[in-house]
């Protein structure tokens, strides 16, 4: 999926739920009227490729799955209930963390994954050893320092359909079915580069 085709999707998305963010309230309080407006709408990577996305990082047992924007969970879900590793779902939206928790009692992995409503922003990511994105590529380049100063040397970082710009290409790529994958491992390099290297505005996913 081309980035055009995605910025549409998700907006189409946005538009239809009819997303607004009331300033000064939290995501929960917010939740009683309208959701939060996001900077990423909910669009759900198939099923397919989350596989693939695990698989690409080489999830097992020992490690910690992040997952920025996670919506439905489905991506910690399948990571605890394939892999047996623990997961840790972030989403501004406490609708999609109701369903995400919801899916992971029923995949019986509700104690091996933790789902929170938060900013990714805001989200310490130092336990991860893996870091999954379906986001958009400005806010790939917006988050790419938090990763740099926080996750530790061997941690992976894994997109889908949006690198992290061409000052960090990618380690591996993998096609799904026309859908592009990109996968990184954090070095020593990336522990040493300017932390403001690709800061600018947060934003909310």
């Amino acid at each position: 999926m081309t980035s055009q085709a995605r910025r549409s999707l998700l907006l189409g998305a946005a538009a239809g739920a009819g997303l607004v963010l009331v300033p000064g309230r939290s995501p929960l309080a917010q939740a009683v009227t309208t959701p939060p407006k996001l900077d990423v709408p909910y669009v759900p990577t198939p099923q397919d490729v989350v596989d693939r996305m695990l698989a690409l990082a080489k999830v097992g047992k020992d490690d910690v799955v992040y997952d920025l924007g996670c919506g439905d969970g489905r991506i910690v879900v399948t990571a605890a209930s394939r892999y047996g590793a623990r997961g840790v779902g972030i989403d501004i939206n406490p609708v999609r963390i109701g369903e995400a928790k919801a899916n992971a009692r029923k995949a019986g992995v509700d104690r091996r994954v933790d789902l929170r409503v938060a900013n990714l922003f805001d989200t310490d990511m130092s336990p991860a050893t893996v870091v999954t994105l379906y986001l958009l590529p400005d806010v790939n380049l917006r988050l790419r320092p938090q990763l740099w100063q926080q996750l530790r040397v061997g941690s992976r970082v894994v997109s889908h359909a949006f690198d992290m710009g061409p000052d960090w290409p990618p380690e591996q790529t993998a096609d799904v079915t026309g859908r592009a994958i990109y996968m990184w491992t954090i070095t020593p390099a990336q522990k040493s580069a300017p932390a403001s290297s690709g800061a600018g505005e947060r934003a909310k996913a």
